[in-house]
């Protein structure tokens, strides 16, 4: 093809990406190219994160798969700008997409879905503040398009008090997106608030129509009014782009007098162009408020229906002041050990709908527990002590990591190391875990790349929602995540126990937790609700002495002798000699040198063991795997996993 002077090679013009509706790849790069005049002033200067369809969109019954992509592609024309955004991994590069054969180009690689987020960069590539608001109004089950439409006309109220004007565009999936020209003055984190402050204002007056929360068991029958869309690291669908639906729905700028009407639809990709012939833009009458003021926050925003509103005197904004105060990180909740056949009958007396599983079974990982607080884009990580572990790990925390969609959440997950296969490894953690100068991290953050799997969520924007199902708490945690950066997971679940226990072994991984979909967070509790399954045992200790090392160890630490506290104290339970690299030694050595002792602190000891032994103070918590308990109580064949500093030593407990 030849467009505007640049020469593109397209093929498969003949291939079916919208199997229901016999739309083709010729077909999309069409449209694509025909809507052009409507679509680049939409996306220009703004960066763009594709979703692509490279089999075709699917069917109803059968949605084909789909991936976002921030990178642009390797082999794309140098001719399309590109423009760096920093992330916690490094730079990528997006397209800026400003020209007809950019759009061509993007349809012949399958990239169906086009999002932006509400800001700008400028022709150097300064990154503008946003020039936009948007509120995306979501039915819930059971509610309609029209309901959608009946929200927008109750928000439109408000802000034509406030002096902004407001397009609406059918989203092509199920609600209605709502557009707001702005002057470019404020900061997302501004915007963010008044958009939030504007959607609870309306579910104040209107509970029995529209929820705030996305939470989706406040949302049957509702319309949600996700107002999250303005947070800087967001992006959403660009008005005029296609959707991956069934039918070839398009994210279609539509007047206020159609939102009037009681049968409103989605607009496919040929009704969209019919209406760009007959001049219909309604992005054209939209304009930015020409006073730049900050926008105000209204003490009470929501009208009455066709009651004319005064503008509202500004209320000041400071994000600064908001987020000074940090979420206070709440001990994590914790598993009890069980057995198969126990799990299998977790949760079967629960009261979860039959349409969900009752439990189900997710990846142990073999990590360090952590709890991550979200607040106006910062991130701070905690272990299960509560002491702050941020700086050890800034890939996560650093510029604004890990980019989640919400202004504040709490959640919980494991940070884990993964080694050359891609399986967690926790020796490869320790490299990480102790570490506390900036020079020393700095370097293991590329030598020891590590990942944050989340399994939970306890608050989300200024909610404690600790007592919602863990399914619902699930859903949310998915959609906040969403948008996170890659270093930030949330793996998938298993319903089948059965198989999750067969597939984590057959992987070589540690086992599996098993959890009730109903149950509620108990933080800092050890609950029956979650049960772990370890493939290997595994017992946390406490370093109470150094039997010193013979032949090749000599001079350095030869055993460990190990304790667990019990009634009596704490009670030798035996000595570690394998699973050590030399860098643990070494690093051992060291941790333990400041904590010599003159006598031992643990109750119990054989006299061959005492006979030599170096004493510590026995504060230093460590995890061993093992193969049984002897009679005696002592740990047969155990092996050092490492230490544990994450853990206190009134924290073990015996695993039996």
């Amino acid at each position: 093809m030849q467009i505007d002077g640049r020469r593109l090679r397209v093929t498969n013009l003949d291939k079916i990406v919208y199997p229901d509706a016999g739309t083709t790849k010729g077909d999309v790069i069409s449209y694509y190219t025909r809507i052009a005049p409507l679509l680049l002033p939409q996306l220009a200067g703004r960066p763009v994160t594709r979703k692509r369809w490279v089999e075709g969109v699917g069917t109803a019954q059968h949605p084909g798969d789909s991936f976002f992509t921030k990178q642009l592609e390797r082999g794309a024309p140098d001719w399309i700008r590109r423009v760096p955004i920093e992330h916690s991994g490094g730079a990528k590069e997006y397209p800026v997409i400003e020209e007809v054969a950019a759009l061509a180009w993007l349809a012949q690689v399958a990239s169906i879905e086009l999002h932006t987020p509400q800001w700008r960069f400028d022709a150097d590539g300064t990154r503008l503040r946003p020039d936009r608001m948007v509120l995306d109004l979501d039915p819930g089950p059971g509610a309609s398009l029209a309901q959608c439409a009946e929200v927008a006309r109750l928000a439109r109220g408000i802000l034509t008090g406030m002096g902004l004007d407001a397009v609406p565009v059918t989203s092509g999936s199920k609600g209605i997106h709502l557009y707001v020209a702005l002057p470019g003055e404020q900061t997302s984190d501004e915007i963010s608030a008044v958009a939030k402050a504007l959607a609870q204002a309306i579910e104040s007056d209107h509970p029995d129509l529209v929820t705030s929360t996305m939470a989706k068991v406040m949302r049957p029958g509702k319309v949600f009014i996700d107002w999250s869309q303005n947070n800087g690291a967001k992006t959403t669908i660009t008005p005029y782009s296609l959707r991956g639906r069934a039918q070839p729905w398009v994210a279609a700028p539509r007047t206020w007098e159609e939102l009037e009407d009681p049968h409103l639809t989605q607009l496919t990709a040929d009704e969209v162009l019919d209406r760009a012939a007959q001049g219909i833009d309604p992005f054209a009458l939209a304009q930015a408020p020409a006073d730049p003021t900050p926008m105000p926050i209204p003490s009470r925003m929501s009208p009455r229906r066709d009651t004319p509103r005064p503008r509202t005197p500004p209320t000041a904004i400071d994000p600064d002041a908001a987020s000074a105060a940090p979420l206070n990180a709440p001990r994590p909740m914790l598993a009890t050990r069980g057995t198969p056949g126990l799990a299998r009958s977790l949760g079967s007396s629960g009261a979860g709908a039959s349409s969900h599983p009752s439990r189900w079974a997710e990846i142990k990982w073999d990590g360090i527990r952590a709890i991550g607080t979200w607040r106006h884009g910062r991130f701070r990580l905690f272990a299960r002590s509560g002491i702050e572990i941020t700086d050890r790990y800034p890939e996560l925390t650093a510029d604004g990591a890990p980019h989640l969609s919400a202004q504040e959440a709490i959640v919980d997950g494991e940070i884990v190391a993964l080694d050359a296969t891609g399986r967690p490894s926790f020796a490869l953690l320790q490299n990480r875990m102790h570490l506390t100068s900036a020079r020393e991290i700095e370097r293991e953050v590329v030598r020891t790349p590590i990942r944050y799997h989340l399994f939970d969520l306890m608050h989300l924007d200024g909610h404690d929602i600790t007592a919602l199902p863990l399914r619902d708490r699930r859903e949310l945690l998915e959609r906040v995540s969403e948008d996170a950066d890659a270093r930030v997971v949330v793996p998938p679940v298993f319903e089948d126990v059965d198989a999750a226990l067969d597939l984590s072994a057959e992987l070589g991984l540690e086992g599996v937790v098993v959890k009730d979909a109903a149950s509620h967070y108990r933080p800092g509790e050890r609950s029956a609700s979650w049960l772990k399954l370890a493939h290997t045992r595994t017992q946390e200790v406490v370093i109470g002495g150094i039997r010193p090392g013979q032949g090749d160890r000599t001079g350095r630490i030869g055993s460990l002798l190990l304790g667990v506290p019990d009634s009596e104290g704490l009670r030798y339970v035996g000595r570690v000699g394998t699973g050590f690299t030399d860098r643990m030694l070494r690093d051992l050595a060291a941790q333990l040198a400041p904590l010599a002792s003159e006598r031992s602190g643990l109750v119990g000891v054989p006299p061959l063991d005492a006979s030599d032994a170096q004493w510590v103070e026995p504060v230093l918590v460590a995890e061993v795997e093992f193969a049984n308990w002897t009679p005696g109580g002592h740990l047969r064949h155990p092996r050092w996993r490492g230490l544990r500093p994450d853990k206190s030593v009134d924290e073990i407990i015996v695993e039996r």
